[in-house]
């Protein structure tokens, strides 16, 4: 049966190639880091999610190596049957805590967690309203559930809440958006998502996996921001970005929303337990988080940096002072071009085009990291002017 399936499946994957879309996955041959080494040497690392530099960080490693002594490698289990030990119970306790949420639920990763909310919570009588541009996991997640499904132009307060007096008649409504647009860096504005939700009497829910850790004043991300920790209803997160850079993901939430997915949310019950050795590293984790300023104060300073020198050098920076700092490049050709050069010159970073951003809107994605020094950031600039240069000819 295959023989007759296999031409198809190399058409297609030749189209993706000619079309300047294919996605070649570059090795690297080192831990996480400011540099990484890849086949040809050692190169600056500017397109990971380590926003704090933990991904290797000496206290985190210890943490882990103990914890492989103290709980074992993993569960071979879901939680409900005998994956839950103690480091589980205690990771989700903490979550709560510095969330600001009743209860904390844990999944195998944020994709899981998002796939998990919509179908337990809703179904036909009830309405779900998102972000146009929210992440591949809620789209999918969305699509698992019964609920009418409505969706709104990007941080469009206009929109949604037309879109809130469509659903009046639904039984639930369900407000859901990313905290930080990852191809962008933008921030939703939950504040007024807040203000529309109370009004219209609507849940809200926020996956901040682009924001736990180091945005707001304690790093508790974007509803810390913007003073409505109290307001939003769930929250969705990552542990495989700013809190370690492993993987899992979580839902934090009014209690009985945790204790209701606990009971039917699939991913949760038909998922192995998050691996101990990350549960455990990422408590560490939160304990660097909660006791020092020190690493947001320098990611911030890399941030601005970085956005104020490339602009100064003529280049189109989408505003923001988000450490996802996007490169406009326009056509997606010359996107992936640049980044080849750029990676001559011992600079990691990838192209990203259409279908992952709209036609003509090729960029590439710099992500800055507390990893990062001052020289690594001058370095990265001198080295866009120059493959700017020779792209140019």
């Amino acid at each position: 049966m295959f023989d007759s399936v296999r031409d198809d499946i190399r058409t297609t994957l030749e189209e993706i190639r000619e079309a300047g879309l294919f996605k070649p996955e570059r090795v690297i041959g080192s831990p996480q880091n400011a540099t990484v080494t890849v086949p040809g040497g050692e190169v600056l690392n500017f397109c990971a999610n380590n926003y704090l530099g933990l991904a290797d960080h000496p206290a985190v490693l210890a943490a882990a190596k103990d914890a492989l002594d103290r709980w074992g490698y993993g569960m071979a289990s879901v939680r409900f049957i005998c994956g839950t030990q103690d480091v589980h119970k205690q990771l989700e306790q903490r979550l709560s805590e510095f969330l600001g949420q009743e209860d904390t639920i844990l999944y195998s990763s944020c994709f899981d967690a998002n796939g998990g909310v919509f179908e337990t919570l809703l179904d036909e009588r009830d309405a779900v309203i998102s972000d146009a541009l929210n992440h591949a996991s809620i789209i999918d997640g969305i699509r698992l559930s019964k609920a009418a499904r409505h969706r709104y132009a990007n941080r469009d307060m206009a929109e949604l809440e037309q879109r809130l007096k469509e659903s009046q008649g639904a039984r639930r409504r369900l407000i859901v958006t990313d905290g930080v647009f990852s191809m962008d860096g933008y921030l939703a504005p939950l504040r007024e998502i807040c203000d529309l939700a109370d009004r219209y009497d609507a849940m809200v829910m926020v996956d901040d996996s682009h924001a736990v850790g180091f945005v707001g004043p304690g790093g508790r991300g974007t509803p810390e921001l913007h003073g409505v920790m109290d307001r939003v209803d769930i929250i969705t997160g990552t542990l495989g970005k700013a809190l370690g850079g492993a993987s899992g993901g979580y839902v934090a939430a009014r209690r009985e929303i945790v204790a209701l997915l606990r009971q039917r949310s699939r991913p949760y019950l038909f998922s192995n337990s998050l691996a101990p050795v990350i549960a455990a590293a990422s408590l560490t984790v939160l304990d660097l988080i909660e006791s020092s300023h020190e690493l947001r104060e320098r990611l911030a300073a890399n941030t601005a940096l970085f956005r104020s020198a490339m602009t100064e050098a003529g280049f189109e920076i989408l505003p923001g002072e988000h450490p996802i700092a996007p490169v406009m490049i326009g056509d997606a050709a010359k996107a992936g071009r640049l980044a080849e050069l750029l990676l001559e010159r011992g600079v990691y970073v990838i192209g990203f085009s259409y279908p992952v951003v709209p036609h003509g809107q090729a960029r590439i994605r710099v992500q800055l990291s507390a990893a990062h020094s001052t020289e690594d950031v001058q370095r990265a600039v001198a080295a866009f002017v120059d493959a700017r240069a020779a792209l140019e000819g």
